[in-house]
C-alpha cells in the first residue's frame, strides 16, 4: 500500500509540475505577444518564440542562425521585475558581436553578408531584495531584406 502510495503522490506532483510549466510557458508567450513584438517594428518576426522564466543571478544562452542579405533586429525583452537586461552577441568562435552593457538598448539591428550562427547570452541582474521574483524574458529575431 506504501508504494502505491509514493506512486501516487510522485504522478500528482509530476501532473503539478507539468501544469505550472505549462501555465508558465502560456504567460510568457502572452507577455512576448503584448510587451516585445511591437517593439520588432518593421521587421519580420520569424515565428519563433525562445523565452525562459528567470531569476536575478541567472544566464541564458540560445544559439541562432542568421542568412546572409538579410537585415536584422534581435530583441531581448524581459518582465520589468527582472530589472536591466544585459546581453550580449557572439559569433561562432565566440568573439563579441555586441555587448548590450552600458546602453540603453534593447535590441540590437545588423546586416549579415554570409549565413552564419552566432549566440546570444542573457544576464539577469544579481539583487538584494529578500523576495526574489521571477520574470519572462524573451529573445525575438525580425528580419527584412
Amino acid at each position: 500500500m506504501k508504494a502505491i502510495q509514493h506512486i501516487t503522490l510522485a504522478a500528482l506532483a509530476t501532473v503539478f509540475a507539468l501544469g505550472l510549466s505549462t501555465d508558465a510557458t502560456a504567460q510568457c508567450r502572452s507577455f512576448t505577444k503584448k510587451r516585445c513584438l511591437p517593439k520588432l517594428e518593421e521587421y519580420v518576426q520569424n515565428d519563433n518564440y525562445n523565452t525562459a522564466v528567470l531569476i536575478p543571478g541567472d544566464e541564458a544562452e540560445l544559439s541562432l542562425t542568421f542568412f546572409g542579405g538579410r537585415a536584422y533586429r534581435l530583441l531581448v525583452c524581459g518582465h520589468p521585475v527582472l530589472g536591466d537586461l544585459n546581453f550580449q552577441v557572439l559569433d561562432a568562435r565566440g568573439n563579441g558581436v555586441y555587448d548590450s552593457t552600458d546602453k540603453d538598448m534593447s535590441h540590437f539591428d545588423f546586416r549579415v553578408a554570409n549565413t552564419q550562427q552566432m549566440t546570444v547570452r542573457v544576464q539577469v541582474p544579481e539583487s538584494s531584495a529578500a523576495l526574489q521574483h521571477e520574470g519572462c524574458v524573451s529573445i525575438m529575431v525580425g528580419s527584412k531584406s
